[in-house]
């Protein structure tokens, strides 16, 4: 039976309007799609190693397909280039490059200032309210590669009028990686407009 782990993005929860929609169309066709809680809790302490502990205890050891939406998709690239056990992963406007373009959203007196309070408020869209993020999500993700390597077969999704993290990053990414089928919408970062016509994309690719 087809396993699906889905990974949700930065300051969401498995509760976000994506992970909702694709665990009903997954339940018609027979399949549970799993969805961790990447923080578990405490956001405050996040960081890439963590969430990829989260991962690999919902994993378990098992083969999977993961599915992964902005820093999710990331880190299900960053694991399945670890882990020969991930069939093959669907990626929803994957940011690569996260170690580099995240600590750029701020301006140098703002990081200067994060890092000697050591935490920030950040809008969580699962909590609906700011929450502290410690700097250490900054220092963890720089031991980690901007560009995930992995051969397992993939499916980018990736909107047009993404304003977080341009198309350009999978358009280059696909272009270099023959394991990788690039579908670009006419959408943002969110791609929650076009969820149908993903659907489709993605049962199609999974066979199911």
């Amino acid at each position: 039976m087809t396993r699906v782990v889905y990974l949700h993005g930065f300051a969401s929860s498995p509760q976000s309007g994506k992970a909702r929609f694709f665990r009903e169309r997954f339940a018609e066709r027979g399949v549970d799609l799993e969805i961790p809680q990447l923080d578990e809790g405490n956001f405050q302490a996040l960081t890439i190693t963590g969430q990829l502990g989260v991962i690999d205890r919902a994993m378990g050891g098992s083969s999977a397909i993961l599915m992964g939406s902005s820093l999710g998709g990331y880190l299900a690239a960053v694991y399945a280039g670890r882990h020969p056990e991930v069939e093959r992963l669907v990626l929803l406007a994957p940011a690569f490059h996260f170690p580099q373009r995240w600590p750029e959203r701020y301006t140098v007196e703002q990081r200067d200032r994060w890092k000697r309070q050591r935490s920030m408020p950040v809008f969580h869209y699962g909590y609906g309210r700011e929450i502290p993020l410690g700097y250490g999500i900054v220092d963890d993700a720089e031991s980690y590669e901007n560009e995930p390597e992995f051969t397992q077969p993939a499916l980018i999704i990736h909107g047009t009028r993404d304003d977080i993290v341009p198309a350009e990053v999978s358009m280059s990414y696909a272009s270099r990686h023959p394991n990788v089928d690039l579908h670009l919408m006419e959408s943002g970062h969110e791609l929650t407009d076009v969820l149908n016509p993903m659907w489709e994309l993605i049962r199609a690719f999974m066979a199911i």
